[in-house]
């Protein structure tokens, strides 16, 4: 997901709040000033005193000529590098971007964000927003906050749907309401994932809970930002989820508490082009899987040959990260 962070140097107590209050990922302020962030609310701070600081975390590099952008693509591997300069749109920031990974670039407002996070499609990793504006940090952080990346959903006719007995499954409640065709993706191995959808819909057993995913037994995986997936039953307060609509667009929401509890189960498995994806889900008229039209179907009513949204990824997981190598899981 990408990062935006706000200078507010020098010191301005509106400029600090307006990044708190849109959701800004930190705060570039000098020496000194973190306790004044910290005193408004918990935001990250990037100074010498900071939680990110410079020199050791991250570094700025000045780009005026071909010399600077070589500098800029062959130093500071293992750092954060925020590029600054004068003109984005004469900066070859695609050079930069095919050859190395880790980059921020400074910006004065939401059209340039818009330009360098574009760039090469993927664009750079994130923003450092110059501005005395309050205005301009709301509007470029809610554009930062809308580019986050698509998944690739395809439809999987399902195989096999068996009830199973008792077990332990996870009740994902997040601090986000989600709408129809909106849920998490959860698989019972790390390269496929069902989309369960969301509890956001009225039946005549209980009210709706939007922010609510009943998504599956505990050993099941969860795609998270960026990638990396979380065993359902290692979910707790504060953790970052994916949340996930049915065109793929996506977004981060937050768990609230993750409820485990003693339920029936049922298999569900899935196959889409010689791929297959399976996932144990609570065996209840409550729990839905999600169609390629958004619409939320109920396992209570799932049949052989039905279409539901699969997510296909790619190689082993190492504690959450994806991996290369051969590896099969059945």
């Amino acid at each position: 997901m990408k990062r935006i962070w706000v200078r507010v140097d020098p010191w301005d107590k509106q400029l600090a709040i307006a990044a708190l209050e849109s959701g800004a990922d930190a705060v570039v302020v000098v020496e000194g000033d973190s306790p004044r962030v910290k005193e408004l609310g918990a935001l990250p701070t990037v100074a010498p005193d900071g939680d990110i600081r410079p020199g050791e975390d991250v570094v700025w590099m000045e780009i005026r000529d071909k010399d600077d952008e070589e500098a800029a693509a062959t130093t500071h591997l293992d750092k954060t590098v925020v590029l600054r300069t004068t003109d984005w749109t004469v900066i070859p920031l695609e050079n930069l971007l095919s050859r190395r990974g880790g980059l921020m670039a400074e910006v004065t407002g939401a059209e340039e964000a818009r330009l360098v996070t574009q760039a090469l499609e993927k664009g750079v990793d994130g923003v450092v927003l110059d501005t005395r504006s309050p205005e301009e940090i709301r509007k470029t952080v809610a554009l930062i906050h809308a580019l986050s990346p698509k998944v690739e959903l395809a439809p999987a006719r399902i195989t096999t749907i068996r009830a199973l007995g008792m077990g332990d499954r996870a009740c994902v409640d997040t601090c986000t309401r989600m709408g129809e065709g909106e849920g998490m993706l959860v698989g019972n191995s790390g390269s496929a994932f069902f989309l369960v959808h969301s509890e956001s819909l009225e039946t005549p057993y209980v009210a709706p809970r939007p922010f609510r995913v009943n998504a599956g037994a505990v050993h099941a995986y969860a795609l998270l930002p960026e990638g990396k997936t979380k065993y359902l039953s290692e979910l707790k307060a504060g953790d970052e989820v994916l949340l996930v609509r049915h065109d793929g667009q996506t977004s981060v929401g937050y768990v609230g508490r993750n409820k485990i509890e003693r339920r029936p189960l049922l298999l569900v498995e899935a196959e889409a082009e010689g791929q297959s994806a399976s996932l144990i889900l609570q065996n209840a008229e409550t729990i839905r899987l999600t169609s390629a039209a958004g619409e939320a179907l109920s396992v209570a009513a799932l049949a052989v040959g039905d279409e539901v949204l699969v997510h296909f990824g790619e190689g082993g997981r190492h504690f959450g990260r994806q991996i290369e190598e051969t590896i099969t899981e059945k």
